[in-house]
């Protein structure tokens, strides 16, 4: 109809501290779901458990992140960033150092450090969804997310390499090695169940990548 105006919208009113408490709620919940997945595995555990982990309801977990699937998901993105905040691993302090360095041995080194502090960040959770891949078809999927994810990271890191000069091995296979390589997995045997220092872990990771993958 002409002449009559529309009702304005009603404009959604959010509060900063509001903002703040779901926020620290989405934190208290994610900790206490990746404690309890770590000791009692993904499929012994129910929201409801996380929920009192938490010491939240049911609901307020549910509202926040959906599904149980959902929250190992989250709970891995933070284990894999380090924080909540929704930034691209390339732009990221911590990686940065191997895209700004000069030499393809700077960046297998800063490379080497980014690996390390995934692995001592995530190789539990990394264990805790490989376990539970066996038995739940959703963390299957995500398994192979977490899997291609790595493999992507690797090529990020030999388009680097190339772009600094040429390699000892095919491009192909140079994602292989450096996917190979930054597998939490090596950081839970070498680090958490050896008792190498992080250091050593550090140096030796950087070590083996620059003999497999630098020219002689």
């Amino acid at each position: 109809m002409s002449g009559v105006n529309p009702v304005p919208a009603r404009r959604r009113y959010q509060s900063p501290l509001r903002e703040e408490s779901a926020r620290r709620t989405r934190q208290m919940v994610v900790a206490a779901a990746r404690e309890l997945f770590a000791t009692r595995g993904y499929v012994a555990t129910s929201l409801a458990d996380v929920a009192a982990a938490a010491g939240v309801a049911r609901p307020t977990v549910f509202a926040a992140f959906g599904s149980k699937p959902a929250l190992l998901r989250q709970v891995v993105d933070e284990a894999l960033a380090g924080d909540d905040e929704p930034v691209a691993v390339a732009e990221r302090p911590w990686f940065r150092p191997v895209l700004e360095a000069g030499t393809q041995r700077a960046v297998l080194d800063a490379y080497a450090e980014v690996v390390a502090l995934v692995g001592g960040r995530a190789s539990g959770v990394f264990e805790t969804v490989r376990r539970a891949a066996d038995a739940a078809a959703e963390v299957a999927e995500l398994w192979e997310s977490m899997v291609g994810n790595r493999r992507s990271g690797a090529g990020m890191v030999v388009e680097r390499l190339l772009a600094l000069g040429p390699l000892a091995v095919e491009g192909d296979r140079a994602v292989d090695v450096v996917w190979f390589f930054n597998d939490p997995a090596h950081y839970d045997a070498l680090v958490t169940r050896c008792g190498w220092a992080r250091e050593a872990y550090t140096g030796w990771v950087a070590g083996r990548l620059r003999d497999a993958l630098l020219p002689r």
